[in-house]
């Protein structure tokens, strides 16, 4: 039985925008990335709902699915996954996404060690907050949901992380210390992950593209990157 990687993506709608067929066939031919299944899984109308932090719904009710949402990847597609591709061994699970697609890989991964090693965060939605930002009560330290399940979690051996963000990927600064909250949501985010143990070298990746929007042509410069360091030889 031959072994593989497996990856899930969010936002599978988005794949051919991407360019993911050449992506892969390029760092094929160049040799540098080792066997891997993708999965793309394609969003619908209810998206807002249905990605997010199973934890907790944000502020407004979004993300009030992505419960369901984890217990359909973990229950139903990954099985579904496996039946099909019976004759591979997934020696190594990552998952990835853009934006809120972002988000719900990362919180996927990190609750469940056990089933996935690596996620990739493209300009995620690691603003996603309990509080909103302009109630007087709000607090970056507090209210970030994401930042909050690192804080309260417990360090995981062998878990990697992939971070891209665009330095035009928003205009918002809402604590106006001169960087958009995109990127330094990214960095409060990694700094956590620090703190709770994991390597800024070895376990974690951030790339941060020069004029890089919020959309999925930026994506596709960071993807390359994403699958090397997660997938390479």
């Amino acid at each position: 039985m031959p072994d593989a990687g497996l990856l899930l993506v969010n936002d599978g709608q988005n794949m051919n925008e991407l360019g993911l067929k050449n992506i892969l066939e390029n760092l094929y031919a160049e040799n540098t990335l080792t066997p891997i299944v993708v999965a793309a899984i394609h969003a619908g109308n209810a998206r807002k709902i249905e990605y997010g932090t199973a934890i907790q719904a944000d502020y407004l009710g979004r993300g009030a699915k992505a419960g369901l949402y984890t217990q359909f990847i973990r229950h139903e597609l990954l099985l579904l996954i496996q039946q099909k591709f019976s004759h591979i061994r997934f020696k190594e699970k990552a998952f990835a996404g853009f934006s809120l697609g972002g988000l719900m890989a990362l919180d996927i991964v990190w609750n469940y060690p056990s089933e996935f090693i690596t996620a990739g965060v493209f300009s995620g939605s690691l603003w996603w907050r309990s509080v909103d930002h302009e109630h007087e009560d709000y607090d970056d330290e507090l209210h970030r949901i994401m930042h909050q399940q690192i804080k309260k979690g417990k360090h995981c051996p062998g878990l990697k992380f992939f971070f891209s963000t665009g330095s035009l990927d928003e205009t918002h600064d809402r604590n106006n210390n001169g960087i958009i909250d995109s990127i330094d949501d990214t960095l409060a985010l990694i700094d956590e992950l620090i703190k709770k143990g994991y390597d800024a070298e070895k376990d974690i990746y951030y790339l941060q593209l020069d004029k890089g929007k919020h959309d999925v042509t930026t994506w596709a410069r960071a993807f390359p990157e994403f699958l090397k360091w997660a997938c390479g030889n």
